[in-house]
């Protein structure tokens, strides 16, 4: 049996003093885990360290870059469109939030000003929805792709949303795992590294990075946010991506709809020059800090959602990916309204509480390996900011089970408050960008 070149012992005990890990014991911390030598506990033992020690910049850059080395690279730096140009690269990644379905027309948009969108997504888990989940709900669609098939949609589409590959990142997965069992997710170093390892890893030139903030998000306040933000900032720039970031609102979801066949009914809306406002004005914020770091500059994304040129891009990518953009979504079976107590503003339509009442009904999975339901979900009828009345529809649940509605409901009525109509929620969605410093 081979010796070790470090003790993961005196690893544990550095971090446990709020002592640096130096460049050496974390490439090698890294790589002893991936292979195994380090076990699970000790592993866990040195995340609560982390966890209640912190990392400073340079600790965080080098554990990333570790994770990174762990697995392989993708190059998009030969990728070419049809006629042998070379295309830039544009990525995004929100930390999850409800109804968040920015990434169905963010992408084919960006895509149709000549920017290569590659953009690896993942499945829901919780009360946040994934991408793939929402997508998967159009027949044919398929979501696992060969690095060949998927650079050759880029170079022909310049879009595509799919799975990532086992390849990128592997420490991340094993790490994931055992902070998800040990209460160490809340770190940001580690959600840090988590996200970018992967991220820098996927090889695009720009990413930009939407951090929800709010009661539907992970980060609930905006000073962690912003921390969160800045440090993947920091680390994406250091890696010599151009990286930017987006605070924005998730104390209310995202547009009208939470659920997977919904949320891709609301995104072509979006895609035919409609939709709800919030989507429409985050999509284009997103758009365009992707375009500008790819070097795009004075664009009207909102023409080319009005005028159908995102909308051709959509179709292609969808059919590409065997897809049938014609063909009619899934409905769920059973529904059921719920409706304004009392006349006034709605002041309030808890995030959270909507994202767990569509997960209720069927649309998320409580382990990876759950199934949902294309259908189930929450139709809002209002936002807050609205004047109601008593008994009008603010909410619809939908779900093949109807046995669910209940507990649903019960969450959906306890999401809402509702004030007087002199009353004016905050509803800015954007709260602030954050740049490399």
């Amino acid at each position: 049996m081979a010796t070790e070149a470090y003790d993961v012992i005196e690893v544990i005990r550095t971090k446990r003093a709020g002592e640096s890990l130096s460049p050496e014991l974390i490439d090698w911390t890294i790589d002893a885990y991936t292979r195994g030598v380090i076990a699970e506990e000790q592993m866990a033992a040195l995340n609560m360290a982390i966890f209640f020690q912190g990392m400073n910049r340079a600790e965080i850059a080098r554990w990333t870059a570790a994770m990174i080395a762990s697995g392989e690279r993708m190059d998009f730096s030969t990728l070419t469109d049809r006629q042998g140009r070379p295309l830039a690269t544009a990525d995004k990644h929100s930390t999850g939030g409800v109804g968040d379905k920015i990434t169905l027309p963010l992408a084919p948009l960006v895509a149709s000003f000549g920017v290569a969108v590659p953009q690896l997504s993942g499945r829901g888990l919780g009360h946040t929805g994934g991408t793939l989940d929402k997508l998967e709900a159009i027949p044919g669609w398929r979501a696992e792709l060969s690095n060949e098939e998927m650079f050759a949609q880029l170079s022909e589409l310049q879009a595509v949303i799919c799975a990532a590959g086992a390849g990128l990142a592997p420490a991340d997965k094993k790490l994931y795992a055992l902070r998800d069992v040990t209460g160490t997710v809340e770190s940001i170093p580690l959600i840090a590294s988590s996200i970018m390892s992967k991220k820098i890893a996927e090889g695009t030139g720009t990413l930009v990075l939407d951090v929800k903030v709010g009661s539907g998000a992970f980060m609930k306040d905006e000073v962690n946010a912003r921390e969160l933000a800045e440090t993947m900032v920091n680390l994406g720039t250091d890696a010599g991506v151009n990286t930017v970031a987006l605070l924005t609102n998730m104390d209310t979801p995202l547009g009208l709809t939470a659920g997977n066949a919904i949320e891709v009914e609301e995104s072509v809306e979006v895609l035919a020059g409609g939709g709800p406002e919030d989507v429409v004005e985050l999509t284009c914020a997103l758009a365009t800090e992707m375009l500008a770091g790819a070097g795009v500059h004075d664009v009207d994304v909102r023409e080319a959602l009005r005028n159908g040129r995102a909308m051709d891009y959509w179709r292609r990518m969808i059919s590409a990916q065997g897809g049938d953009p014609d063909a009619s979504l899934p409905v769920a079976a059973e529904s059921q309204t719920i409706y304004a107590p009392a006349d006034g503003t709605l002041l309030k339509l808890d995030a959270m509480d909507i994202g767990v009442a569509a997960w209720t009904l069927g649309a998320g999975r409580a382990r990876k390996e759950d199934a949902v339901q294309a259908g189930a979900g929450v139709r809002l009828h209002a936002k807050p900011g609205a004047q109601v009345r008593r008994g009008q529809p603010i909410a619809t649940l939908l779900t093949d089970t109807p046995e669910k509605f209940e507990r649903a409901a019960a969450l959906v009525e306890g999401s809402m408050l509702i004030g007087t109509e002199n009353d004016r929620p905050d509803t800015r969605l954007i709260i602030d960008r954050v740049a490399a410093n």
